[in-house]
């Protein structure tokens, strides 16, 4: 293309293909041998440099890291390189175990751009820079411009990914994998529909062993409660009865259920009769792995379920819920975030932002921000940031409120353009505008419109409970609070409802109980200053002000800088009669002014 006249001296206009390429997670690779690690890459990004990209005439215009940029001025010589760079990867793989391999993700554009002899410039730069982070370790994905001058046939297989989001664009861009899916695609095949972000589980009904014909019918009754206390859980996806009653009795694998069901996880299990009493064995698997994840032989009785006891009920959806967060963990760790389901992302990201440890609270960002670049349409992880964003602020790790506000908002304005009737966006809205913005109203509206789409949702419940402690309804907040508890069955979480429901005792002046919902939820999580000041307020108003000492030791080890102004300051209950008598508490504990 021709020099234009209006351009800078040295800027010249031109069309080229933009190859953009990255070492898939160096950094995990480097952690049990840095040298060798580093030494393989920069042999293998030599190589690239200096063979493949001159072979095919090339022209290198940064390196930085793990990440290559090139340009060609034919697109087909792009592809060949961008093909024979795919294929080197392999071979330097080759004999090594899966957990060193160096697997790259790269992106291919055409596009108008500006160059001078140092750098390229323009919108489609910034397209072929983001492209590649569709690409699941080892793929390629090319933009529309690319697929429109490529044959099937000839060229390569092609795969359409359907409209895409990426970060900084406003409007979804199409995109295709060229040639096959790597070992995890960040994209499966026809993924134009939304992915289910979370863990799927299917409870098949128990069998009887022995027993009388009419005792059959326990089986079904135990995965019917399981079925609906699991399902009370946003962070799990249940099969419901009526898909999985047609594997009883029917000895199916886990290859035959997972495969027809759509599940992760099965539970399932069997249970014998004595009189009004039964024993259950129950397992849970994992259907890829063949792994058994959980079992526990659980006793009982039937009257107790007929009556709606769920004590049995409760261990079993305790058991499970653990073991499949535990995996979930497991795998979030041991693998590279670009290899990882979505819903291994979202779970492992909210169960991490919770825990109250820096380390494991930015990785939960990193993991978020992953599911976002994948699920832009969806509203769950732009709320789950939202709330990342509002513990940031609570915890003291920032002091910038507004500014924490500013960006929680945005989050959950983009998850309720996704979803208007999501109650968990609105339930978050609420609690940036409790946390960050004091405007109690405003988060009081939120919350009833939460409920008013899920009269279920246990974190609605909580956050409402929270909300009437602050303005001094204790009497409200301990019912709301409490109803939470009772609603929230995934017990990972349960601290942090066991936390706040704290709070609510407190308003209530129940402060027995808010000792023993607090020393319960530090049982789980012993890093929570908000649990922890609930307990120091509750001793020092028990006249046990040589524990609420110890305890207030405790927060300032957390949070040295903490003062009984910065807590007024930082609390929505500082404008009303519960912050004062707070405060006031926290003082007389050896709290610093």
């Amino acid at each position: 293309m021709a020099d234009f006249p209006h351009l800078p001296d040295g800027l010249v206009c031109v069309v080229r293909a933009v190859l953009f390429m990255d070492l898939v997670e160096s950094c995990r690779l480097m952690q049990d041998n840095e040298v060798e690690a580093a030494r393989r890459w920069r042999a293998f990004k030599a190589r690239i440099e200096n063979e493949w990209v001159p072979a095919h005439g090339g022209r290198l215009i940064r390196t930085e890291g793990d990440g290559l940029m090139v340009t060609f001025v034919r697109l087909q010589d792009g592809l060949a390189a961008t093909f024979a760079i795919q294929r080197a990867s392999r071979e330097v793989n080759a004999g090594e175990p899966a957990s060193k391999h160096m697997l790259l993700r790269m992106g291919l554009h055409i596009t108008e751009l500006y160059e001078d002899e140092r750098d390229v410039y323009g919108r489609g730069v910034n397209l072929a820079a983001r492209l590649y982070t569709l690409a699941g370790p080892g793929e390629i994905v090319v933009s529309a411009q690319v697929r429109d001058q490529l044959t099937s046939e000839l060229d390569a297989e092609i795969d359409d990914l359907g409209e895409c989001h990426l970060k900084h664009f406003e409007h979804p861009v199409h995109a295709y994998r060229i040639g096959p899916p790597g070992p995890r695609p960040l994209i499966e095949r026809g993924a134009a529909f939304l992915p289910e972000l979370r863990p799927t589980i299917a409870v098949i009904p128990f069998i009887l062993r022995g027993g009388e014909l009419e005792q059959k019918m326990l089986g079904e009754v135990l995965a019917d409660e399981i079925i609906s206390s699991l399902s009370r859980t946003a962070e799990l996806q249940v099969i419901s009865r009526l898909s999985t009653t047609a594997f009883r009795e029917r000895g199916a694998s886990l290859d035959e259920i997972s495969g027809f069901l759509g599940a992760r996880y099965v539970l399932s299990g069997a249970y014998r009769m004595s009189g009004d009493q039964f024993v259950l064995v129950a397992e849970l698997a994992e259907a890829k792995s063949r792994h058994i994840l959980w079992t526990e032989s659980i006793r009982g009785r039937t009257a107790e379920i007929m009556l709606g006891e769920d004590e049995l009920i409760g261990r079993v959806v305790g058991g499970v819920s653990n073991a499949i967060i535990n995996r979930e963990l497991h795998r979030a760790r041991s693998q590279a975030l670009p290899t990882l389901e979505i819903s291994t992302l979202l779970m492992s990201a909210i169960v991490l932002m919770h825990r109250g440890v820096p380390d494991d609270f930015n990785r939960a960002r990193d993991m978020l921000d992953a599911v976002i670049e994948r699920a832009r349409r969806q509203a769950l992880p732009h709320a789950w940031l939202a709330k990342w964003h509002v513990l940031r602020f609570n915890r003291g790790w920032t002091d910038d409120r507004r500014g924490e506000a500013n960006v929680a908002l945005e989050c959950t304005r983009h998850a309720l353009d996704a979803d208007p009737e999501c109650s968990l966006a609105l339930t978050i809205d609420g609690f940036v505008h409790t946390n960050l913005l004091k405007q109690l109203d405003v988060a009081q509206q939120r919350y009833a419109l939460a409920l008013s789409v899920n009269p279920n949702d246990s974190l609605a419940w909580l956050l409402k409970g929270t909300l009437h402690a602050f303005e001094g309804e204790g009497e409200e907040a301990v019912d709301a609070t409490e109803r939470a508890l009772r609603l929230s069955p995934l017990d990972p979480l349960r601290y942090f409802y066991e936390s706040l429901g704290a709070t609510a005792a407190l308003s209530a002046g129940r402060y027995e109980r808010a000792v023993e919902l607090a020393q319960r939820s530090l049982r789980v999580n012993r890093t929570n200053t908000s649990t922890l000041r609930a307990l120091a307020i509750a001793q020092s108003l028990l006249g046990d002000v040589d524990a609420a000492r110890l305890t207030v030791g405790e927060v300032l080890a957390i949070e040295p800088t903490l003062t009984v102004q910065r807590y007024l300051e930082r609390s929505p209950s500082g404008a009303y009669k519960t912050g004062k008598i707070w405060s006031e508490a926290l003082r007389q504990a050896g709290l610093p002014g």
